[in-house]
């Protein structure tokens, strides 16, 4: 298993603006809660399950099996 960026620069250079703007919290949802703060409690979970591969929710990151 390996947890790498995404491979689009573009997408990360504003998924990283839109994290330090909310605090670290995950630019694409509403709110703040320790549970969409990144690395969110969504894509832990996914990377706990082994047969999940694929993005995050806000796609900064990918997790390949």
């Amino acid at each position: 298993m390996k947890i790498r960026l995404n491979d689009d620069p573009e997408v990360v250079r504003t998924v990283k603006e839109g994290l330090a703007a909310k605090g670290g919290y995950c630019p694409c949802r509403v709110g703040k809660s320790e549970d969409i703060k990144c690395m969110c409690k969504e894509f832990r979970d996914q990377i706990r399950d082994p047969d999940f591969e694929g993005y995050c929710h806000c796609m900064l990151y990918y997790k390949e099996k």
